[in-house]
């Protein structure tokens, strides 16, 4: 940060004294400068706060990222005030305050100042409004959220920063604060506890060692959270530059074990005969060498959950023998209670079912295996090859060389197959239609195994014509008749 240096304690930073990267939003004639005039003229003033401060100042704004705002007006009136400015309006949070509204693809969040979310132990958020914005300011999550930029409700009234709590100088540090007690940031809304280790994830910054302290005390708390929003904010979470550092501080304040208790449950104890690596330490090992991408980093989280069910010890040393189909088990009814949509479940549980299939063709891949892999990974082929990859974190080099040089070889041998023959789209050259006809079926179950019997035979011998197929169909009637 450059210029001035901004000290903690209520403060409305003067004229003149706004951070130099908030300035493109105040030019004359930009949306939000226009929008706070509309709401000066009906005797309402309009802040842009939260997010939308925070990343201005770091740099991470751009023209199309949704833009936060809080007003002393209430809903009913932002309704009125936005609706002949916005292309278009959508009221999803008119219940806890907030009206949404689009303007030239760009997305404002208006929201009528807050008090408390969070005031029983109802799982719904129960807003109380203030009529302030330091108030508001208060109630907010991290000191970082908590300043507000007064935008111009007049052309001669000029933009005023206020940063009640230090916010820019926490910023500068790096710092995750609460601006209240963090018993109640936390009580208020209980969902910030998880948003703490998701701020570590995203922004890298150090979490406020009484904010940690707190979330130890009060973990249980997130027992009145919605599964659906525990969920949305663990995919931010998932998908952060420091994911690494954000889930080990999870697990080691014990807030993972209030909805991912299976994530603690990898620090295996260790047996002093049987050595073998700590799973939790190489799992997040594993989800900090793969990408950002939500499916591929979840499937790594998840890739050894069936070890703890698995593990066995013989004259060998230690073996966790079918790890993976217990792992893809486990994998589906945690993201089932976590309410994931089937689809997204589905992607994951495969990849962690289907991550130690490489380790079984030590020999080489011959056509069938390949087709069978490009088969059962489908359109996850990529992220399962990537995962196979981050799931090396041996110590011995020659060991991980030999890994790498298998799925070098895999990847290889699925070129080479493509080039001979249409290896995605892997099907039989007759249909169902085609087999009721020809042997004079009725539709059924009985179709569906002939069709497999006609797949199978494309995965293991490669393309053949309809003449081969008709031919295997009069097998499978003579062995029938």
């Amino acid at each position: 940060m450059t210029g001035r240096a901004y000290v903690a304690g209520p403060c409305r930073y003067p004229d003149g004294v706004i951070p130099p990267r908030l300035e493109p939003l105040l030019r004359e004639g930009a949306a939000p400068v226009d929008l706070a005039r509309r709401f000066g003229e009906a005797g309402h003033r309009l802040y842009l706060v939260g997010g939308s401060v925070r990343d201005a100042i770091l740099g991470r704004f751009d023209d199309e990222m949704d833009i936060d705002l809080a007003t002393d007006a209430r809903p009913e009136a932002i309704k009125q005030l936005v609706r002949p400015w916005a292309h278009d309006v959508f009221l999803m949070g008119e219940a806890f305050g907030t009206v949404g509204a689009v303007r030239d693809g760009v997305v404002y969040e208006i929201t009528t100042f807050r008090a408390e979310v969070y005031r029983d132990e109802s799982r719904k958020p129960i807003v109380e409004f203030a009529t302030d914005i330091e108030t508001d300011l208060s109630r907010r999550d991290f000191t970082v959220n908590a300043m507000a930029l007064e935008l111009p409700h007049s052309p001669d009234a000029k933009p005023e920063m206020i940063d009640p709590h230090g916010g820019l100088s926490d910023l500068a540090a790096e710092v995750l604060r609460t601006p209240l007690d963090p018993s109640i940031a936390f009580g208020d809304d209980p969902l910030r506890m998880l948003r703490l280790f998701r701020f570590v994830s995203t922004l890298g910054f150090e979490p406020d060692p009484d904010a940690v302290a707190s979330v130890e005390g009060m973990r249980a708390r997130l027992a009145i959270v919605s599964a659906e929003r525990i969920r949305d904010e663990f995919d931010k979470l998932m998908v952060g530059a420091r994911v690494g550092a954000a889930l080990w501080g999870l697990v080691e304040t014990g807030l993972a074990d209030e909805f991912l208790p299976e994530l603690a449950g990898l620090r295996l104890e260790q047996d002093p005969l049987h050595r073998h690596k700590d799973v939790l330490a190489h799992s997040i090992a594993v989800v900090e060498k793969a990408s950002p991408d939500l499916d591929l980093r979840l499937a790594a989280l998840f890739h050894d959950i069936g070890k703890p069910a698995t593990r066995e010890f013989d004259e060998d040393g230690v073996s966790f023998h079918h790890h993976e189909v217990v792992g893809s088990r486990l994998t589906r009814e945690r993201m089932k209670r976590l309410r994931y949509p089937r689809g997204r479940i589905d992607d994951v549980a495969r990849l962690v079912f289907l991550h130690m299939r490489p380790h079984t063709y030590k020999m080489g891949w011959t056509d069938s295996a390949v087709r069978r892999y490009v088969r059962d990974a489908g359109p996850m082929l990529d992220k399962l090859n990537e995962l196979v990859r981050c799931d090396v974190t041996t110590r011995s080099e020659k060991r991980a060389r030999e890994i790498e040089r298998r799925i070098d070889e895999l990847e290889e041998r699925i070129v080479e197959l493509r080039e001979r023959e249409e290896l995605d789209a892997l099907r039989p050259p007759i249909d169902g239609h085609q087999v009721i006809s020809y042997l004079g079926l009725e539709p059924g179950p009985i179709v569906g195994d002939i069709m497999k019997l006609l797949y199978e035979h494309r995965i293991d011998h490669g393309p053949y014509g309809e003449d081969e197929a008709f031919a295997l169909l009069d097998e499978w009637r003579e062995g029938h008749s």
